[in-house]
């Protein structure tokens, strides 16, 4: 299996402390030694971490690496997002990930923004084509999608508004993966759709993600990791075996790439490359 011509990325979350802010640095420069095409630095509710998101890829783009940042429109005005567009640009950051994003705890109004859609219209009418921009997808469906159909026109308002390729919500079924895929190409939806990969380390974390973003955990997946209870190597070492299941079936049936989501540790996803001979 090679990774030549498939976008392979890694996924981080601004620290919030110095020692944070170290246990960073020393994850991505182990991951950059995989050569990933990029990293990405999520963006909290409301643009709670905005300068943080912006030092971390700044960090990673003066060590010579491709890096983006997200951006997301929850609670946020036109005038601040245009702040934020021309700050990156002043930086010399072309790649964005455009997000709806939650809701901060605590505020009841969206900002000047409803969708994600939206954001990219108003990315692609403010900076033309200075930025690639990624999108969120969900093949198992989003929390608030109501039907199957709905979650299509849904994706497709953002392919229209401007955007260059997706990433998926992680998923533990290869089958709605493809599945989804099909019926975008059934759609006209023509863009990469890169499957997010979530490398399983702790059970309870894991539980409470999928819970909140609607990512189902399958039954037997999630009797076996309650079966371990607190043996973590035995969590650990049948989670690689999984993910790294899943990652392959996902290649061989024809993904573009793979989006890792660190939570910042390199060992699991650096482990799964290795498996997979990338």
């Amino acid at each position: 299996m090679t990774a030549e011509a498939r976008d392979f990325s890694f996924e981080f979350f601004p620290p919030r402390t110095p020692e944070g802010r170290e246990k960073l640095r020393a994850t991505w420069q182990a991951l950059a030694q995989l050569k990933p095409r990029f990293f990405s630095c999520t963006y909290g509710a409301g643009g709670s971490t905005r300068e943080g998101t912006l030092d971390t890829v700044l960090e990673i783009r003066k060590a010579g690496h491709e890096a983006a940042p997200h951006i997301s429109c929850v609670a946020s005005t036109k005038k601040d997002t245009l702040e934020q567009l021309e700050r990156y640009k002043a930086s010399g950051i072309r790649h964005l990930v455009a997000l709806r994003g939650d809701l901060p705890s605590g505020i009841a109004a969206s900002g000047e923004f409803r969708y994600a859609s939206e954001l990219v219209a108003f990315i692609r009418e403010a900076t033309g084509d200075w930025f690639r921009i990624e999108v969120a997808c969900y093949p198992e469906y989003h929390p608030q999608t109501r039907t199957a159909d709905d979650e299509i026109r849904n994706f497709r308002k953002k392919v229209d508004a401007g955007a260059n390729a997706a990433i998926t919500q992680y998923f533990y079924n290869a089958d709605a993966y493809l599945r989804f895929v099909e019926e975008c190409r059934a759609a006209g939806i023509t863009v990469p759709i890169v499957p997010g990969v979530m490398p399983i380390g702790n059970f309870s974390q894991l539980a409470r993600f999928s819970d909140a973003c609607g990512a189902e955990i399958p039954r037997w997946i999630r009797l076996k990791l309650e079966g371990y209870r607190d043996d973590a190597a035995s969590i650990r070492a049948f989670g690689l075996d999984v993910v790294t299941a899943l990652c392959e079936r996902l290649l061989r049936a024809g993904a573009p790439g793979l989006h890792f989501y660190t939570l910042n540790q390199a060992a699991l996803s650096s482990e799964i490359w290795r498996r997979l001979k990338l």
